[in-house]
């Protein structure tokens, strides 16, 4: 995802290129929705903990869903917790 200098977002493939070869194409804005930030943020969180090596990853108890969403530049009105 892009943001074009006339303030436009945007996504990263061509559309029209690879239309006949992708199954699914998300589009852009609105195509990544609460359940799926949200498994990118969980993912995101439980990557960094094997790499510091913490362990089996991150449950769920522990982490500030407000606090990680604003380090994420998330508003408030867009976590459902």
């Amino acid at each position: 995802i892009n943001r074009l200098p006339d303030g436009r977002i945007v996504g990263d493939v061509d559309f029209e290129g690879v239309k006949e070869k992708a199954s699914w194409i998300t589009p852009v804005p609105g195509g990544a929705g609460p359940m799926t930030v949200t498994m990118l943020i969980e993912n995101t969180l439980r990557s960094a903990e094997l790499r510091l090596g913490k362990g089996q990853g991150i449950g769920h108890e522990g982490w500030d869903a407000a606090v990680v969403g604003g380090h994420l530049g998330l508003l408030p009105e867009k976590l459902h917790v």
